[in-house]
């Protein structure tokens, strides 16, 4: 759950003013400490905190919200819209070209992610109809332009390796490249260092006078809090950020990276990685990360998810499975297997309203990948017609899985709790395509 311990402690503060009929002023600034305390633990920026709990006891000692008849709900509405506001108010676009291909430039310090980002983006972008050409300009790191092809190769995704060991040069050959090529976007990798230097803006400075890029992503890890606050700083001094990627937002990390850094920069935060998958980057929605450390959820990037992950047309055939019912545990297998593709269960669980006060959730993971291996085991007969499964079958399916008994039982009830829940479904839902996952993990 992103921001798990911040979006806690906020809920109990806020929780404290719920439902109550009304609010005194001493409430409200008894309030205000605590969230300027939960700030100041999750690492956000002094000077931010200090001027969003201003704004926020400004707004909050209001004479319509010490009069209202719902003054705790107005709050904690309050709280969400400053909260939104200082995350950069709305999800930002990729920049595009005025004309011909988009170049853009990935610039951070070692370690932060922009190789993986650099593919992540450009995976994004050929979902989208486009050709993307990746190239690794880092001369500095060992192997960094090798490891830049294996994950591109991975991926699926073009790489070109031009020859040379100066920077320029190989941005120079890269950009040649690209405007002979067919393809239409060119993601540039480029070096960093493990701290901030002047050669290493200098060299920076130089490749963006010459390949003159569309737009500068500058990859934080979300990790390292006040730290990647300053090197944000250091990058926009010198004109080498125009948006932000936070990568590492999946850790568990303070969240002071993610509520600090559009405030002191400017710069928007357009995506955040939040695995190591090159599906695992998202559009940044200051609302709905507003939303969700609120404990209100995210359903619209879970529906989205979900309607990325989900075929279509399979989804139609297995409706009609249902209708004439014919679901197997080979159907069962199949949506196992789509459902895996949304993410980690407690990331999906993290998206459901209220799931910060449930506390720190744990799911066993393997559990998808057991139910795998089971029906793997089952002979073509028992998957299409699992009640012909008696005691032997289940010790023979039990050994050839490296599963137990208990976990063959396991699988067969929760395939049979499925069927049931199908039963109920009524034919008109099922006709306007809707999603659901009746079974439990």
């Amino acid at each position: 759950m992103l921001l798990s311990g911040l979006s806690q402690r906020l809920q109990e503060i806020l929780g404290k003013l719920r439902g109550r009929g009304r609010l005194s002023q001493a409430d409200v600034q008894a309030a205000m400490r605590e969230i300027k305390l939960a700030l100041l633990e999750a690492d956000v920026n002094y000077k931010v905190v200090k001027d969003f709990v201003a704004g926020l006891q400004e707004k909050c000692l209001g004479a319509e919200i010490l009069t209202s008849l719902t003054p705790g709900q107005q709050v904690i509405k309050i709280v969400r819209d400053e909260l939104t506001a200082l995350l950069g108010g709305a999800a930002s676009a990729l920049a595009e070209a005025d004309r011909g291909g988009a170049v853009y430039m990935l610039v951070g310090l070692q370690g932060a992610g922009k190789t993986t980002t650099a593919v992540k983006l450009a995976k994004r972008l050929q979902a989208k109809g486009k050709k993307p050409l990746v190239v690794s300009l880092d001369t500095h790191r060992p192997a960094a332009r090798e490891q830049l092809a294996i994950v591109a190769e991975a991926a699926g995704i073009a790489c070109h390796r031009p020859q040379g060991e100066e920077p320029l040069a190989l941005a120079r050959q890269a950009v040649d490249f690209f405007a002979q090529s067919d393809y239409d976007v060119l993601f540039l990798d480029t070096a960093g260092r493990m701290h901030l230097d002047d050669a290493l803006m200098e060299e920076l400075e130089a490749v963006k006078a010459l390949v003159k890029p569309t737009e500068i992503l500058l990859v934080l890890d979300a990790m390292t809090g006040q730290d990647a606050v300053n090197v944000a700083e250091g990058f926009s001094r010198r004109g080498l950020a125009d948006s932000i990627v936070l990568t590492k937002l999946d850790s568990d990390t303070r969240g002071g990276a993610a509520l600090s850094v559009r405030a002191v920069t400017g710069k928007p935060i357009k995506f955040v990685g939040v695995g190591e998958k090159s599906a695992q980057l998202e559009v940044f929605h200051p609302e709905r990360m507003a939303s969700q450390i609120l404990g209100m959820g995210d359903v619209l990037t879970l529906i989205e998810k979900a309607e990325a992950a989900f075929d279509r047309e399979q989804a139609m055939k297995l409706q009609e499975k249902l209708r004439k019912r014919q679901f197997t545990l080979e159907d069962f297998r199949s949506q196992l297997q789509q459902f895996q593709r949304l993410g980690s269960v407690e990331e999906i669980i993290g998206m459901l309203p209220g799931a910060a006060r449930l506390g720190k959730l744990q799911f066993d993971e393997k559990e998808i990948s057991r139910f795998d291996a089971i029906i793997s085991s089952m002979t073509p007969a028992e998957r299409q017609n699992p009640d012909i499964i008696n005691g032997s079958r289940r010790r023979r399916i039990a050994r050839g899985s490296g599963t137990s008994i208990q976990h063959v039982n396991k699988l067969l009830k929760q395939f049979e709790l499925m069927q049931k829940l199908f039963k109920q479904f009524d034919a008109k839902m099922a006709r306007k395509g809707r999603f659901n996952f009746p079974f439990k993990i």
